[in-house]
């Protein structure tokens, strides 16, 4: 008898335990979002478990140093660091010419490991920053999603964001680089700007303007959401689409947002005085009028009257605009555009006039095969989202729309800006998977026999034909739909292939140790840059002067210790251009230039015994031309035969002289590179060099690692006059 009670209390436990719809909908979403969020950060963990935890490129490595200072010294010592081991003899003041989200975050969460008595290192927060913001974005990316279509395109659009190629580029452990949070904080301005139009809470408006000010403190990609938020708000006005929620959050997110940038040292008052932020004063000040003219019509009765009023209103405001816009350039107060941002609305302006910023790989256009290795299937799901959007238009579509339209031209100017285009194909990417996969799902399960309705209580002999044509068809229908259904996973799931396998092979590889197959297929790894930087550190005087193109000067200062003539920065291209000159010049005129600016050693990455394509020779022409842009002497036909770039016998006399090539390829002609090839073969150009015979009067060489990737040589003293 007493078994009884206890099978009624099991029975009623199992029935309170059963979840209803909603909740499984609820914990299934839940655990999607959580695998998807383990998903983006493990995956973007193959470099460390290839290679070791290491900072990655260039940049990251002035990054790194300035966080680890950050971490030494506290904020205030490092918001007034002045670096003397960079740009020697100028300097550099830190805190007044970086963003310094990136490290102020990454100090934070060591700080607070710290405190919950986790023993790190700050270089393992570093490596591992970048993929803990690409888990966080996925999470952003879903509520983004919900916001604009509905839960499943959300869950979608954080699974596609989660391992595109696009975003992992920047996103891979060790990628300690501004963009790791900043597309994080670029998606998270976009989605609360967008719920405070929908919903015109204040709140939402506020939390926009704090997502702005990370952003801006993050990376000068803000410049992005600075123009794209007027203008979206600009055509939302046109298209009649003002209302009360839009003014509530375009004005406080523009006022509280501005505000709180302008405490960025290295931004200032860039909002009231440059004119790449002119455009959203502009857009602040017509929204007023608007409201005035909405309070007009609120107050008068006569509709001509109104809509003259209107016309002038507008009219008089525009033109009130241009004028200070055109004043205030005249007069100095408003700078005019800069060369990158002229160079975004024209291909070939860096080329013609900031040949520095043409130099860099990475702001080059983007070619065809660059946008499929990105995006993979996504490129054709951008356009039927995009139908989708139109199909159902309303605030929220129309800025992901505008979004996703100007970042696909941006990103097809340069390279670079794949990543800022990546959020926004992915979450209409998304629409389009979630409205497609809704439908097919639809058309299985559902009757569409069912909604046709006949005409009267017994239906005619015509209406009996069409409801029997129906019932033949919807068999047809399903196994349609089937069919659409698994050629949509299928499509998914080569995505997911494809992007498993960029991430692991072209993105996860460290530019500073580099790897490459044997004869015999085995591993073969080249460590130079740190047996470089090393030596450095370990053979040199801690204030020697190194001399180097600017590439390397992040690099050098952050592991060789060393002060740097140039380095990535590239504030002072005058600096450079010096530097660049030098490399083009002969020794003897070299050799003045480096007296003039205390160098010691100087060094140049020569890739002509392993292969290795990106080396000095290869960027040399960019030297000249940046070197040229300054001193009129460099002339770049002068390196150029018949038009043309060479090293081997055929090459200008002045560029088998000139210090570059003398440094790259001194005691080269004595090696043999490859099996059944002369001696000074270059396997980087596939040619056997001009001059074998380089001597060296004013350098000696100090330094050459173990694979001649890095070469170091010692500027001699001068000779004793007396």
């Amino acid at each position: 008898m007493a078994a009884k009670p206890d099978a009624t209390a099991s029975t009623f436990s199992l029935k309170t335990l059963k979840l209803k719809t909603k909740q499984q909908e609820l914990l299934i979403r839940v655990t999607i979002l959580c695998l998807v969020y383990i998903l983006a950060f493990v995956t973007r963990l193959f470099s460390v478990l290839r290679y070791e935890s290491m900072i990655h490129e260039f940049d990251p490595y002035f990054n790194y140093r300035t966080t680890l200072y950050l971490t030494e010294k506290g904020f205030y010592e490092f918001w007034n660091w002045f670096d003397s081991e960079s740009w020697y003899p100028l300097g550099r003041i830190i805190g007044g010419t970086l963003y310094p989200g990136l490290m102020v975050t990454a100090a934070l969460i060591y700080w607070t490991l710290k405190f919950l008595r986790f023993a790190v290192h700050i270089r393992e927060v570093c490596v591992l920053t970048a993929p803990f913001f690409a888990s966080n974005t996925t999470i952003v990316a879903y509520f983004f999603g919900k916001e604009l279509w509905d839960s499943g395109a959300g869950l979608v659009a954080a699974a596609l964001i989660a391992i595109c190629p696009g975003y992992i580029s920047r996103s891979v452990a060790g990628s300690y680089d501004n963009e790791g949070v900043a597309i994080f904080a670029l998606l998270l301005t976009f989605y609360l700007f967008v719920k405070a139009v929908n919903t015109g809470s204040l709140a939402w408006a506020l939390a926009s303007a704090f997502g702005y000010f990370y952003m801006v403190s993050a990376w000068g990609g803000y410049v992005f959401i600075i123009n794209l938020i007027p203008l979206y708000v600009l055509v939302l006005l046109i298209t009649g689409r003002y209302s009360m929620r839009l003014y509530v959050a375009y004005n406080c997110m523009y006022i509280v947002g501005m505000l709180l940038a302008m405490q960025i040292r290295f931004v200032g008052f860039q909002h009231v005085q440059s004119g790449e932020h002119m455009a959203a004063m502009g857009v602040f000040f017509l929204i007023q009028v608007f409201y005035f003219l909405v309070w007009v019509k609120h107050m008068i009765n006569d509709t001509k009257l109104f809509q003259a009023l209107l016309r002038i209103g507008v009219t008089s405001a525009v033109t009130v605009g241009a004028i200070a816009l055109g004043l205030g350039t005249a007069s100095g107060y408003i700078s005019p555009w800069t060369g990158r941002f002229y160079s975004l609305l024209d291909p070939t302006y860096a080329k013609d006039h900031i040949p520095i910023i043409a130099s860099v790989s990475e702001h080059q256009p983007t070619a065809w095969s660059s946008f499929m290795f990105d995006f993979h299937i996504l490129l054709f799901l951008f356009p039927a989202g995009l139908y989708f959007c139109f199909k159902r238009l309303s605030d929220a579509t129309i800025f992901i729309v505008m979004y996703g339209l100007t970042s696909m031209y941006f990103a097809g100017v340069m390279v670079r800006l794949i990543l800022v285009a990546t959020p926004a194909v992915c979450l209409i990417s998304a629409i389009a998977v979630s409205a497609t996969i809704k439908n097919l799902a639809q058309t299985l399960r559902g009757k569409p026999a069912q909604t046709l309705s006949a005409k009267g209580a017994g239906g005619t002999r015509g209406s009996s034909k069409q409801q029997a044509s129906v019932d033949q068809s919807i068999p047809f229908l399903k196994n349609g739909a089937s069919v659409l259904l698994l050629g949509a996973f299928y499509l998914l799931s080569r995505y997911a292939i494809h992007c498993t396998w960029v991430t692991s092979e072209a993105y996860s590889s460290p530019s500073i140790v580099l790897a490459a197959r044997g004869a015999h297929g085995q591993r073969v790894i080249f460590d130079d840059y740190r047996e470089a930087y090393f030596w450095l550190r370990q053979n040199t005087p801690s204030d020697a002067k190194i001399m180097s193109w600017w590439d390397y000067g992040y690099q050098i200062t952050a592991m060789g210790n060393r002060t740097v003539i140039v380095d990535n920065n590239t504030w002072n291209n005058t600096h450079i251009a010096t530097v660049g000159r030098a490399m083009s010049s002969y020794e003897d005129e070299a050799y003045e230039i480096m007296r003039s600016l205390d160098v010691d050693y100087v060094l140049v990455v020569f890739g002509g015994v392993t292969g290795y394509s990106s080396d000095d020779i290869n960027k040399f022409l960019w030297m000249v031309r940046i070197g040229g842009g300054v001193f009129p002497v460099i002339k770049e036909p002068d390196y150029l035969v018949n038009g043309e770039y060479r090293v081997d016998k055929g090459a200008a006399p002045k560029m088998l002289n000139c210090l570059m090539y003398k440094l790259c390829y001194y005691r080269f002609g004595e090696l043999t590179t490859e099996y059944g090839k002369p001696p000074g073969y270059d396997r980087a150009r596939g040619v056997e060099i001009g001059n074998k015979d380089v001597k060296l009067e004013y350098l000696e060489e100090a330094f050459t690692t173990s694979n001649w990737i890095v070469r170091i040589y010692k500027v001699k003293p001068p000779t004793n006059r007396w």
